[in-house]
């Protein structure tokens, strides 16, 4: 068991699961407009897996995917994190910034400040040399924070393993972003 790491932003928490996240999760994972670039929305068995599998890890390793809660009150947003995807993607081993919102949260920017937080631990505490990201092609607003927190678009392309091949979403884009990169806008910004 390992001390989790549990970063904090301007408005933002990113912090270990309770049992108690699990409802507003599986309402998340339920909503069709979130899950529109997912292959599929959850029922509550797999969102309670899913939600499960991320507290263990947090607690095993200390980072994973964290719940995103409003500092102000509580209130549970969404996730984001960093996670070491399936290694039959064709760039693996690598650690991804990954997150996913309630609708009601979305362009208020906390996906992008979420983001930068996990991005943060990688760095800064991990001291990974790079984070990569990665969406279906057209998902234009997970496209557009990973620009927004200074990730490139690496132009290469691939077919997500997991996904069949006539599903339209089984093209992605590869983003990624060097510690060293990092680093220098860190230094603009501060």
């Amino acid at each position: 068991m390992s001390d989790i790491i549990q970063p904090e932003t301007r408005r933002l928490r990113l912090r270990q699961w309770h049992a108690d996240d699990r409802d507003a999760f599986a309402d998340m994972c339920a909503d069709p407009e979130v899950m529109r670039y997912f292959p599929a929305t959850l029922d509550r068995a797999r969102s309670d897996l899913m939600a499960r599998a991320c507290e263990q890890l947090l607690g095993e390793r200390g980072w994973g995917v964290w719940v995103v809660e409003l500092l102000e009150n509580g209130a549970f947003i969404g996730i984001a994190g960093l996670n070491i995807p399936d290694p039959d993607l064709p760039f693996s081993p690598c650690v991804e910034v990954l997150w996913r919102l309630a609708r009601p949260y979305w362009g208020q920017g906390y996906a992008t400040e979420a983001a930068e937080a996990a991005l943060r631990v990688g760095f800064d505490q991990l001291e990974l040399d790079e984070i990569v990201s990665f969406a279906v092609l057209g998902n234009r607003r997970s496209r557009a924070v990973m620009e927004r927190i200074g990730m490139a678009d690496t132009g290469r392309t691939f077919d997500h393993p997991r996904l069949p091949e006539a599903s339209p979403l089984r093209r992605h884009c590869l983003y990624s972003l060097a510690r060293r990169d990092w680093s220098e806008k860190s230094e603009r910004l501060d």
